[in-house]
């Protein structure tokens, strides 16, 4: 089956035309492209923050998995974040899930780095209690696929504010 590019140049009669039509073509398949590649960008950052904040209590293997979407600066700054909520085998001592309640806003990309929020809420549980928090996620990743360079969480005091918190 021919392609709708090739049935367009095919139906043009002039060589200027056809010259006309391509480029015409071209310039629309780059916008397309130019539009899905901040869908794409917001999506693997949502992704990423997703497998990094969710985790199981009393699970090395699953915080080791939470590890992946780090690079090493990052995951030193979560870390430090996590000191005394980490068993003596490194396993945390809670289980985290967090559940986006948009799509990531990317507020910049450069180079290679993606700056984002992610809206979301954030359930923790440890043994028969729970605590669910309204928050956005601030992250900044580097690479292909992205690294969390960098993650604050900044919670939402109250319902109303969730609204706002992005």
């Amino acid at each position: 089956m021919p392609s709708i590019s090739a049935l367009i140049l095919s139906n043009v009669q002039s060589t200027p035309m056809k010259i006309l039509a391509a480029l015409l073509i071209a310039a629309l398949s780059c916008q397309l492209a130019a539009q899905n590649a901040p869908r794409e960008a917001s999506s693997s950052v949502e992704k990423t923050v997703v497998a990094a904040l969710s985790f199981q209590q009393d699970d090395l293997d699953s915080f080791k998995k939470a590890h992946d979407n780090f690079n090493s600066k990052g995951w030193d700054e979560f870390i430090k974040k996590m000191q005394g909520f980490l068993d003596p085998s490194g396993a945390p001592s809670f289980t985290s899930k967090l559940v986006p309640a948009g799509a990531a806003a990317i507020t910049s990309q450069e180079n290679g780095t993606i700056t984002a929020k992610v809206p979301g809420t954030l359930t923790q549980t440890h043994d028969k209690s729970t605590t669910t928090y309204r928050l956005r996620v601030e992250i900044q990743t580097v690479g292909t696929p992205p690294r969390i360079n960098h993650l604050e969480q900044i919670t939402c005091s109250r319902a109303s504010a969730a609204n706002y918190c992005m």
